[in-house]
């Protein structure tokens, strides 16, 4: 039977994968309550259809960083993709080429970057980064990162320390707490710098005073504070604050193409895909699998920009969408 929306390839991971696999991807902090609301969020959104409009064509493409994106929906940084599937980042990366879309590696990635790389050798790749306090490690791996041809440099600002994650992720914790962070060194690199974590207007303005050149609104899909506003949520707050300087993206919560619509409508210059990647590598051969997940939302993204009179991202803004009273 074919799966016709998100939500049947997370029904069809949970099937297939083992529980402890499935623990990792789908846990979240404490009581799980930001991880669930990131998705809650969005239906206290309504949109506004327009159907008085010319909608014959209708383009997805935008861009980040001055990058083309065939669509507005890119892939957001999560570690261990072997344990959805066999080929790990190597199958994503794949994936986002063919999808024409970003792909943001991570730290923890199962597959070598070298690999990831000549998977998909002209794909847009940025990479997110978990600053060294070795100042010298961090320039030998920003050096690497450039000469492999990635784009920019996503630092993740939220793991001072893990998050209480009622779930075994012992090796994960040791790995992680090695790695303290720090303040991004934008001395060491030309690349764009971008960071991952932001939920609060005074973080965000302290990131446009330090010349970052974007934002990724998140909340670590709810796995790291619980009880913290849902990215769509933040994601007004933010956009408010950093008044047109920078760009600004979100990750959490996203499930349909009219969620990423919402997105787009309150700011978001895209958004960024988390475990949908990896539910998408469980099914069909890796690879296959998260294209399909893409595709999905792709279409259905088509749909909501159709049937709001969007006939391009440009055209999307804050007037398409309204606030439930519920």
């Amino acid at each position: 039977m074919p799966l016709l929306c998100l939500a049947d390839f997370q029904a069809h991971a949970r099937e297939q994968l083992s529980k402890s696999t499935w623990d990792y991807i789908e846990g979240g902090a404490d009581d799980g309550f930001t991880r669930d609301d990131n998705i809650a969020a969005f239906k206290k959104i309504r949109l506004r259809p327009r159907y008085l409009k010319d909608v014959s064509k209708v383009d997805l493409q935008t861009t980040i960083q001055g990058e083309q994106i065939s669509v507005p929906i890119c892939i957001a940084p999560t570690g261990f993709h072997c344990l959805a599937w066999p080929d790990g980042e190597m199958s994503t990366a794949r994936a986002a080429r063919a999808a024409g879309v970003c792909y943001i590696t991570s730290t923890y990635a199962s597959c070598s970057l070298e690999d990831i790389v000549a998977a998909a050798p002209e794909g847009l790749r940025w990479y997110q980064l978990y600053v060294q306090p070795n100042r010298q490690l961090n320039k030998q791996l920003i050096q690497k990162v450039e000469s492999l041809g990635f784009k920019a440099l996503v630092i993740t600002v939220d793991v001072p320390k893990i998050g209480n994650r009622r779930y075994n992720v012992t090796d994960l914790k040791k790995s992680l707490l090695l790695k303290n962070l720090g303040s991004p060194e934008k001395s060491l690199t030309r690349l764009p710098i971008i960071l991952k974590g932001i939920l609060t207007k005074e973080d965000a303005e302290l990131a446009v005073k330090h010349n970052v050149q974007g934002i990724i609104v998140s909340n670590h899909g709810g796995r790291q504070l619980d009880d913290v506003p849902a990215s769509i949520d933040a994601l007004m707050e933010v956009v408010a604050a950093v008044k047109g300087k920078i760009e600004v993206y979100v990750d959490g919560g996203v499930r349909t193409g009219n969620d990423v619509l919402k997105a787009l409508a309150l700011g978001a210059k895209c958004i960024f895909l988390g475990r949908p990647i990896l539910w998408g590598l469980a099914y069909k051969q890796g690879e296959h699998g998260v294209e399909e997940v893409l595709n999905i939302l792709k279409n259905e993204f088509h749909t909501s920009m159709t049937l709001t009179g969007c006939r391009s991202v440009a055209e999307i803004n804050r007037d398409l969408i309204q606030f439930s009273r519920l």
